[in-house]
């Protein structure tokens, strides 16, 4: 008997878990053939409809109202940074953003500088809304993979690529 409440609770409290999961994840490519920085954030659609409606006043629909999109493809934009490991400031240009299945997508590029040693890197996106929030970026196309982990206080990260 005793299990069978322990089944019931879990099959009641599970959807109420499944959406919890407060975590994004962004590529940042170096595209040599582009000579661009390609940024792609990928966050589940259900903590950004739990977002805009922190975020905007009024009745937020991130799935369907594309000025909502953009909204919140700004609102991520001007929480997102990179610089060189002197701290030059890289420009990131807008290109887009999209739902896509259970994820919503945000776009950004900007220059690769010549001679770049390392970046430093600003994600801060949703961590003002949530503090538990943890976005992970992995960095690709400049040697092994680097991954950075946006977490508690953490504000700017770095990482540096060995020369091949």
């Amino acid at each position: 008997m005793h299990f069978l409440l322990l089944i019931a609770l879990c099959l009641i409290a599970a959807p109420s878990l499944a959406h919890q999961l407060k975590a994004s994840v962004t590529t940042v490519l170096f595209n040599k053939r582009t000579n661009n920085i390609e940024l792609m954030h990928r966050f589940y659609l259900h903590d950004t409809e739990h977002a805009v409606e922190h975020l905007f006043a009024g009745n937020a629909n991130i799935i369907s109202n594309k000025d909502d999109q953009k909204r919140f493809a700004d609102y991520v934009e001007s929480h997102i940074a990179l610089q060189t490991l002197a701290g030059e400031p890289l420009t990131l240009n807008k290109v887009g953003a999209q739902v896509d299945g259970k994820f919503f997508w945000v776009y950004q590029e900007a220059a690769i500088p010549a001679n770049i040693d390392g970046i430093r890197m600003s994600n801060g996106a949703l961590r003002d809304l949530w503090p538990a929030q943890v976005n992970m970026v992995n960095i690709e196309g400049q040697g092994k993979v680097k991954t950075l982990h946006f977490s508690e206080n953490a504000k700017w990260l770095e990482a540096r690529f060995e020369l091949e």
